[in-house]
This record gives structure tokens, sequence and C-alpha cells, in this order.
């Protein structure tokens, strides 16, 4: 499949999700499910043991294929299993989903990030390739929580780092950003339903 092609999926399948979670936050509000934790607890009860598994697998399936902003999942993820669980939940499945990115990228090179993300986006950061700084700059970049890693994932499968120092930068960088994602984005979310009845 050609570059922009994919590209143009990917696009299609971001919309959808924002589509999907829109029309999944009408009717938890119209149906009374987000009113509560009480009753988002009662529906969750509904998937067992499955849901957190679930949940798991998806954040890290939206590592490897972006269809949602990062942030969107986080947030749900304090939601819907409360901040310590959520927590936990968001991280081992955005970390499982980084190291698959990583792995991906080391077996197919280049191809696989150009077929994926746009020649902007690769323009940006393609330069830190350069030299030996990109361990340094790697691991700043995922202690922040605006960086795009998810592509910088991916870039650092095409350079020389170890498979062993990319596993240590996100175990020990990824908690502060997922962190900042998932308490600072529900807090803000909570204050205004709050503010506009919606809670």
């Amino acid at each position: 499949m050609k570059p922009f092609s994919l590209r143009i999926m990917m696009n299609a399948s971001t919309a959808a999700g924002l589509a999907a979670c829109a029309a999944l936050a009408f009717y938890g509000f119209y149906t009374g499910i987000f009113r509560s934790q009480e009753s988002l607890g009662a529906f969750l009860e509904g998937f067992g043991v499955w849901a957190p598994l679930i949940f798991v697998v998806f954040q890290a399936v939206q590592v490897v294929i972006p269809i949602l902003p990062g942030g969107i999942g986080c947030v749900a993820g304090i939601l819907v299993f409360g901040p310590l669980a959520g927590f936990i939940y968001n991280y081992v499945g955005i970390c499982l989903g980084s190291l698959a990115a990583f792995l991906l990228a080391r077996k197919y090179g280049q191809p696989i990030i150009e077929s994926m993300f746009s020649p902007k986006v690769r323009a940006k950061y393609n330069h830190w390739t350069e030299g030996r700084r990109f361990n340094n700059l790697f691991a700043v970049a995922i202690f922040m929580p605006v960086a795009p890693d998810d592509f910088l994932c991916y870039l650092a499968g095409t350079t020389k780092m170890t498979f062993r120092r990319f596993t240590a930068i996100i175990l020990l960088g990824k908690p502060l950003a997922i962190a900042a994602y998932s308490f600072g984005l529900s807090t803000a979310i909570t204050y205004f339903a709050r503010l506009f009845g919606i809670v």
C-alpha cells in the first residue's frame, strides 16, 4: 500500500475514533452511566475481569496505530477504573505499545515511518538522529507530556539505540507524561462538567 493511501486511512480512522468517542460520551451521559462513579462501576461489572485487559490492549494498539489522541485514552482509563488502577492500565498498555512500535521500526526501517506519518512530522524530528544526541533528546521528550511519543518510538527504532536503553527510557519516562495527561485532563473535564451542570 502506498504511504499516501495509508495516511488517508489513518486520518479516516482517527475521525471515526473521535466520532465514536463523542457518541459514547453522549450515550453515557444520556443514560446516566457517566453521572456517578457508582453507575459507571455498575456498567463495567458487566464486562467482568475482561474490562482491564481490553483497555490495556486498546492502549497498546493505540500507540502502534495512532487512532485517537493519546490523552483521550489516558483520561478514559482514569475515569473508568479510578486514579490508581487507571494509571496502571494506561502505563502497561502504552509501554507495551511503545516497545512494539520500536521493534516494528527496527524490522522495517524508514518505509514504515514514511507510510504512517506526514512529511511535516518527519522533517521536524528527523534531524534529531544526526550525530550522537538522539538518545538524550529522546529521553527528554518521553518525560514531557507534549511530545509526539508514537512517532518518536518509531523513529528510535531506526537509530542505533539499543532495545535495552529504549526500554529503560520508556519505563522510567512514561509515568510522568501519563500522569500529566491522566490527572490533568480528567481534572479539567470534571471541572467543566460541573461548571455546565453535566455532573
